[in-house]
């Protein structure tokens, strides 16, 4: 069965009330239910004209989706976002009998997630976008509930305080920015979100064709052969378990692919790079999980919290690494605006530098240096003593 013949996650036709119009909090709620990476989940919803209104498309629009203004829909409209027929129209063109419109719909502006001071560690900014090293232990945008203490408050404090304010219409209430994909709770690391109408619907263009370049640093328990493979293997929610996810053969399930390649293999733990292919929920953590090599802290698939002794009984008895040791490190994609290609690099975060130091320090083996990896480790590792030969 192909994932054409699928259900499509996206098509939130569903939530369409009998007034004919989306309801605000139904995608609001979908929008807080996606909370990882997976750029491809965008809402879109579609409507067939069952009478010749003869009206323009953007206003149309309007009288469909209330909680979005006309201005959203034109941009929405000019980065093709919305199809007549299959096609790429004009704000003006004017709607008949039988016309199926299909739009990507942007979360909701909501006036309930409050600005909060929160540090960020921004990697760049310009006027269209901004890129920061995601501390771990946040969540990205507010979800089941959590109104507070996200990444979300974060930026929308970040803008107002050092940026005189004023976000497009894509967080029109100054507490939502164009947040085009996602990172688990408690992975660290690159993130790029836009500050712009255009520049977020340009962006998740890039992340929804696959266009962006991802890449990963994890360490994980054992010693990976080959020194590099790619996994596919579709995934989907755990048949039991409601937070975890889970290889899968069924109707439920989305294609997922992981390139991995080793970096530094040590005495019973290793060091590799991970390029994604595809952007699931929990990709990264179930493939691992799956190749037998858990990520190290991953406790929800099989990993170990580890503490010094963990490695080398003579080392104090103090924690370590109490979360997974998932790292987004670099992330390129085209600029929204200028079309050039960028490239950009998160330094691994204290704990997981931590970590790795003392793998080298008392368990280390060789480098490896799969063919494909890119990830400068010096750069990842800024204010770390002379890697090992």
């Amino acid at each position: 069965m192909t994932d054409d013949s699928k259900p499509d996650p996206r098509d939130i036709t569903r939530l369409i009330s009998r007034g004919g119009k989306v309801d605000r909090d139904a995608l609001l709620g979908l929008y807080a239910s996606i909370d990882d990476d997976d750029a491809e989940a965008q809402p879109r919803v579609s409507f067939t004209l069952q009478k010749d209104l003869c009206k323009r498309l953007d206003r149309y629009l309007v009288d469909r989706v209330p909680f979005l203004s006309r201005t959203t829909f034109q941009r929405l409209i000019d980065e093709k976002a919305v199809t007549v027929n299959g096609r790429h129209p004009k704000a003006a063109t004017r709607l008949r009998v039988g016309d199926v419109v299909e739009a990507t719909l942007p979360p909701p502006p909501s006036n309930a997630i409050p600005p909060e001071d929160i540090p960020l560690d921004v990697i760049f900014e310009d006027a269209d976008l901004i890129v920061i090293n995601k501390q771990p232990d946040i969540i990205v945008h507010p979800a089941r509930g959590n109104r507070s203490g996200t990444l979300i408050n974060a930026l929308s404090w970040h803008f107002i305080h050092n940026t005189g304010g004023g976000l497009s219409t894509v967080g029109e209430d100054n507490c939502r920015p164009g947040v085009v994909h996602r990172l688990d709770r408690f992975t660290s690391g690159v993130m790029v979100a836009a500050k712009s109408d255009t520049a977020h619907w340009r962006l998740g263009r890039q992340f929804e064709l696959r266009q962006t370049d991802k890449r990963y640093l994890a360490v994980v328990h054992g010693e990976l052969h080959p020194h590099a493979d790619r996994i596919e293997q579709p995934l989907g929610k755990h048949p039991t378990a409601r937070e975890k996810y889970a290889v899968r053969y069924d109707d439920l399930s989305k294609s997922a692919r992981t390139i991995y390649r080793v970096r530094e293999a040590y005495d019973g733990y290793t060091l590799v790079e991970l390029e994604l292919e595809t952007g699931r929920t929990h990709q990264i953590r179930v493939h691992m999980a799956y190749l037998g090599h858990p990520i190290v802290g991953d406790d929800m698939y099989g990993g170990r919290h580890l503490g010094k002794r963990d490695i080398d009984p003579e080392l104090p008895p103090e924690p370590l690494i109490m979360r997974q040791a998932l790292h987004a490190t670099t992330l390129g994609f085209r600029h929204p605006i200028t079309e050039q290609p960028v490239s950009h690099l998160a330094p691994l975060r204290p704990d997981m530098r931590a970590l790795i130091g003392l793998l080298r320090e008392h368990r280390f083996r060789k480098r490896v240096n799969a063919p494909g990896s890119t990830i400068d480790l010096a750069a990842a590792f800024p204010d770390s003593t002379e890697e090992p030969a």
